[in-house]
């Protein structure tokens, strides 16, 4: 699966926005762009078929990561935390749109 990606990753100063998006393979964001989260200012954005975004944060004391699906009309978001194998596995098998139901134990957290 492809998708379309943005991200910043602070300490190198490299980002891309979601307005210059670019696409990527599944595979290749989880071994190209996951590691390369590794402070708690990082993000990584994936952008499905239908203009859903899937935002990674990582959260450097804890080692794990925060999956979330912004709601920005509820200035709110479903998410939840993962480690780092979880979340492989979670991006290798995503659908082709995002949806709650494709990421099991969301639960919804307002801004």
């Amino acid at each position: 699966m492809h998708y379309r990606v943005f991200y910043l990753f602070d300490r190198s100063g490299e980002a891309i926005s979601s307005a210059s998006a670019v696409e990527m393979s599944a595979k290749a964001i989880c071994e190209q762009l996951l590691p390369r989260l590794q402070t708690e200012d990082d993000y990584l954005g994936l952008i499905d078929t239908q203009e859903t975004i899937l935002q990674i944060l990582y959260e450097p004391s804890r080692h794990r990561y925060w999956v979330e699906l912004p709601v920005d009309a509820a200035k709110a978001s479903y998410g939840r935390y993962m480690e780092l194998d979880a979340l492989k596995e979670c991006i290798l098998t995503l659908p082709d749109v995002f949806e709650r139901e494709s990421i099991p134990g969301l639960e919804y957290r307002p801004w």
